[in-house]
């Protein structure tokens, strides 16, 4: 999942700064307020027969330009909706995206979906991915935040092993059939959580 920015002015940021895509997690975040995303993905026990997992997402502090598109993976997701708009003129699904128009500052937007996210390595493990997120204009890759809570039946799976491995501006919170991602980033961000079947 992706955003990409049609046409806008992120010149307040400095060109020289730029990211050109390689993943660097940032310890302290930028003065101006930051896009920050928050996803919650629910695993359930048809899941792990389906890979099909319910996926919530919010996007807050929006960039305030006239057009942007929120895309997803072309057969990886289905019944996206638009849960809540506010701050934004106008958005519509089409197909696996979500397509924007005149961003105020402050812009907040949910979503709901279905995302095919879970795979079945074999075994009795299951890899979860998730990603890849970057906020993206031209060549460029700007800081953001993002948020991932994923619950899962704690009775029948056990999260074995996150990547990539926390670090400054990249922390993990777990409990049992709980764990919360939280990332301070620019480039490309690719999260990926493996479980072992009980």
């Amino acid at each position: 999942m992706h955003f990409a920015h049609a046409a806008t002015d992120l010149s307040l940021e400095s060109a020289d700064a730029v990211n050109e895509g390689q993943l660097h997690f940032l310890e302290t975040p930028p003065a101006k307020p930051l896009h920050h995303h928050q996803n919650h993905i629910r695993i359930d026990t048809d899941s792990l027969a389906t890979g099909w997992v319910g996926l919530y997402q919010c996007h807050d502090q929006l960039d305030a330009v006239p057009l942007l598109q929120i895309t997803f993976r072309e057969d990886f997701v289905r019944d996206l909706k638009i849960d809540l708009a506010r701050g934004i003129e106008h958005a519509q699904v089409e197909g696996a995206s979500v397509q924007l128009r005149n961003i105020e500052p402050g812009a907040r937007l949910c979503l709901s979906a279905q995302a095919r996210a879970l795979r079945n390595t074999g075994n009795g493990y299951f890899s979860l991915f998730s990603g890849p997120y970057m906020r993206k204009f031209l060549d460029g890759y700007y800081p953001m935040r993002v948020t991932l809570d994923v619950d899962y039946p704690a009775e029948s799976l056990q999260l074995i092993d996150a990547s990539p491995a926390q670090q400054p501006g990249l922390s993990f919170a777990e409990r049992p059939g709980n764990i919360r991602l939280d990332a301070l980033f620019e480039g490309e961000l690719r999260l990926l959580l493996q479980f072992e079947r009980h």
